[in-house]
């Protein structure tokens, strides 16, 4: 058997090789595809909402994000990577990071460089599959010629480029015009497709507070125009909080008396509900597709803000505080309410799945790591089609998950971020040890998990030994 078909007999590392074939069952009623709307925020740890334990002891009650939960599927093993841009890729390519990173000759790319035009996005399948789509916050995954939004199946785009921590800059007291000629201020910007992006205001501390406000009503009226025209949509959300800096709009500063995030968690409360409330006044909320999830865990300096509940470390670390957020998902009457799940899925999972929803067609040329979960969310099946992923930090592999273990075969310094390389890789099982302090608790009982972790890592580094690389531009 060759190696691949090992992949997909042992479940231990769900490599997919997809063919270009529409991916049948695809929205249940025939023509009548679902709409799409996909909040994502960012740097938003598993802790911060109440049905993940936070809410009321974060300081905010969060009655509208939870209530997805209530009408839909909550994971509570949803895993993402390590830092922002790597997660937006594989959120956006149904592959991992490091794979769109790869060249076809030279070193991998960097990790905050982002997708290729080669690469097919999430928002190109859809559209190739009849979907009108819309943008609306952060990209992080390409900001020259022909690697923004709308160059990569966005028919639309509001936000920014980057990332917010460009923010501080406009209003930094020691900030020097001629320091590199890369140097510049971040600008909110506006685009449609085949149209060269357009410069907006300026992203300082000022428009900081507004930005979410101004992502989410665009979204809104994004919604409202496709409604009238039948046609079916994907509206994509990147919001800019929780990401420092975290400033409230006006609106709700000081709102809830127990700080700036707290207030940021109020009102990222309150504009998810516009979004269900906007999907439930049209009509659509039984063939709307709604998710919210994050990019990865909390930020990971020391001055910053976010809970990640139960879970050790923070974004920029391969600890369950980075790469588990969390994942809701409704759609009436097709997914089944109150649906909870510890088993293992990974953002890379979304564009399969996305794709069987609505019967998109998916590239046959290139490997694909994300697996079909429309059967476990739709109830169809008890597990999770995806018992492994690996983790990485930059371009360097850390270890793998596998069912309710973990395997590090790096750690890092949660002070320095140095890098320690393990002479014998730590082993946690995540049941009995969820805060991953002592490696190898009772590992002794279990010396039979090396088989199937070392696995995972033995095919998933073939794999990359034998892609070819995303070429440029």
């Amino acid at each position: 058997m060759s190696r691949y078909g090992r992949y997909a007999r042992n479940s231990a590392f769900l490599l997919v090789l997809i063919s270009s074939v529409p991916l049948a069952v695809a929205a249940p009623g025939g023509d009548n595809k679902p709409n799409i709307v996909l909040v994502l925020m960012d740097n938003f740890g598993y802790g911060e909402i109440g049905v993940y334990g936070g809410g009321v002891i974060r300081g905010a009650p969060t009655p509208r994000i939870d209530s997805i939960a209530a009408e839909g599927f909550q994971l509570t093993n949803f895993n993402v990577e390590a830092e922002c841009t790597p997660s937006r890729t594989s959120l956006m390519t149904g592959r991992y990071g490091i794979r769109a990173r790869q060249r076809p000759d030279g070193p991998p790319r960097g990790i905050w460089w982002g997708i290729t035009q080669w690469e097919i996005t999430l928002a190109e399948m859809l559209s190739d599959a009849g979907y009108a789509t819309g943008m609306f916050g952060k990209w992080h995954l390409g900001d020259t010629e022909g690697r923004f939004p709308t160059d990569q199946g966005f028919d639309e785009w509001y936000g920014i480029p980057n990332s917010s921590d460009r923010a501080f800059w406009p209003d930094s007291d020691s900030w020097q015009e001629e320091a590199h000629p890369d140097l510049e201020f971040t600008y909110v910007v506006s685009s449609k497709r085949g149209e060269t992006p357009k410069k907006l205001e300026v992203y300082g501390r000022e428009k900081r507070k507004t930005i979410d406000r101004e992502i989410t009503d665009h979204a809104i009226d994004f919604i409202k125009r496709k409604a009238k025209t039948k046609q079916p949509f994907f509206a994509y959300i990147p919001y800019t909080q929780t990401h420092e800096p975290v400033d409230a709009h006006p609106d709700f500063k000081g709102s809830t008396g127990n700080g700036s995030f707290a207030d940021v968690l109020a009102q990222t409360d309150a504009y998810v509900g516009e979004l269900l409330d906007t999907i439930d006044e049209l009509g659509l909320k039984d063939n709307t597709i709604f998710i919210f999830t994050s990019d990865n865990g909390r930020e990971g300096i020391k001055r910053s803000f976010g809970f990640t509940g139960p879970w050790r470390g923070t974004m920029f670390s391969p600890y369950e505080g980075s790469l588990r957020v969390p994942f809701l998902i409704r759609w009436p009457g097709k997914i089944p309410a109150r649906q909870v799940s510890n088993d293992i899925v990974h953002l890379i999972d979304v564009f399969p799945t996305l794709a069987k929803f609505v019967g998109g067609k998916i590239p046959q040329d290139r490997i694909l790591d994300g697996v079909d979960q429309s059967d476990f969310l739709m109830g169809k099946s008890k597990k999770s089609a995806r018992e492994s992923m690996v983790i990485y930090i930059g371009n360097e592999l850390f270890g793998v998950k596998w069912r309710n273990w973990k395997m590090l075969i790096k750690e890092i310094d949660e002070d320095s971020y140095a890098i320690n390389n393990m002479a014998y890789a730590s082993i946690y099982n995540l049941i009995i040890d969820p805060k991953e302090e002592e490696p190898e608790k009772f590992y002794l009982d279990d010396t039979w998990v090396d088989a199937p972790l070392w696995q995972v890592i033995e095919d998933h580094e073939a794999s990359i030994a034998a892609d070819p690389g995303a070429p440029d531009p």
